[in-house]
């Protein structure tokens, strides 16, 4: 034989796109929310930005030299892991911990279970929730402008109002990219228009986290609640850039309705039936481990059956 055929088992996905052109998009489309997170907390979110992504691709670099591997930093899956673990930080976090996190988001949660494509959940957030059980102090100290305060979903879990709009260009504590829902959806318009995702995910997961909160969020058909619940958090951010992660998500198009409804029920769970106010990184790691159950009872019809006769 003169030629070498790469079988491997279905389904196959084909788009003629790279990944490194994929990654990009998502990096242009992550621009808006860094910009604004950059500009809302000063050069100290600049510089967890720069120590995340730096030790992202460092560590992939370096690993997969040490392992005599085909490195890949050049397909930017690092950078991307890198930025997403940046946003999901306080800008007010000691300089170790987006080393650190970087770290493990690359080396535990990416390249020990073999590289882009195989890693079981999203490692931006698995890096979030390991920093958060380890360094909970610190991952929940946020100062908005020069002020130490609790989040909005903090003050709104005590009882307090928050101002929707403030929530909706920004104006508040947070980590770094999640304050700006404006940002946030301007993004989203990119990576939709670009086909990069589409609404299945996002569309099902906000709207089964809204009936969630109208029927327990302890306010019942409460707009002004509702959007602020919307806005507040990292839901925006969580939906359309890390629930929508193609490795992570399901394939199949009834799948991925299930999958975002599940992210947005146990997110409601976390937020008003759990003691934290937020929940929404939890949510989508522990969808992520149920991705290959859904797959399994989600399988679309066979070509050629079980559709309708034609006379």
């Amino acid at each position: 034989m003169t030629e070498m055929w790469n079988i491997s088992s279905n389904p196959h996905i084909r788009d003629k796109r790279k990944s490194s052109d994929l990654m990009s998009l998502v990096l242009i489309a992550l621009l808006p929310a860094t910009i604004f997170g950059v500009i809302n907390f000063g050069i100290d979110a600049l510089k967890v930005i720069v120590l995340s992504v730096t030790g992202s691709v460092l560590t992939e670099y370096v690993y997969e030299k040490l392992m005599h591997k085909k490195v890949t930093v050049d397909d930017r899956s690092a950078e991307v892991t890198g930025l997403l673990l940046a946003l999901n930080l306080p800008a007010s976090a000691p300089w170790y911990l987006p080393v650190l996190g970087s770290v493990f988001a690359i080396l535990f949660v990416k390249q020990l279970f073999g590289g882009l494509g195989q890693n079981f959940m999203n490692p931006a957030l698995a890096a979030r929730c390991f920093l958060l059980i380890s360094f909970a102090g610190k991952m929940t100290d946020f100062t908005y402008d020069a002020v130490s305060g609790a989040t909005p979903l903090a003050a709104m879990k005590a009882g307090e109002s928050v101002n929707v709009l403030n929530l909706f260009l920004g104006k508040t504590a947070g980590t770094i990219g999640e304050t700006s829902t404006l940002a946030i959806l301007i993004g989203a318009v990119i990576l939709l228009v670009f086909k990069v995702i589409d609404l299945r995910i996002p569309l099902s997961c906000l709207l089964s986290f809204s009936v969630f909160a109208i029927l327990f969020g302890g306010h019942g058909f409460d707009l002004h609640f509702l959007a602020a619940q919307l806005c507040a958090g990292g839901l925006m951010l969580g939906t359309f850039f890390m629930a929508t992660d193609y490795v992570t998500s399901p394939i199949t198009k009834n799948g991925q309705i299930v999958y975002g409804c599940i992210i947005g029920i146990l997110t409601g769970v976390f937020r008003f039936l759990g003691s934290a106010s937020e929940g929404v990184s939890y949510a989508i790691i522990l969808s992520n481990l149920l991705v290959p159950l859904i797959e399994k009872v989600t399988p679309p019809t066979a070509f050629g059956k079980g559709g309708k006769k034609h006379e």
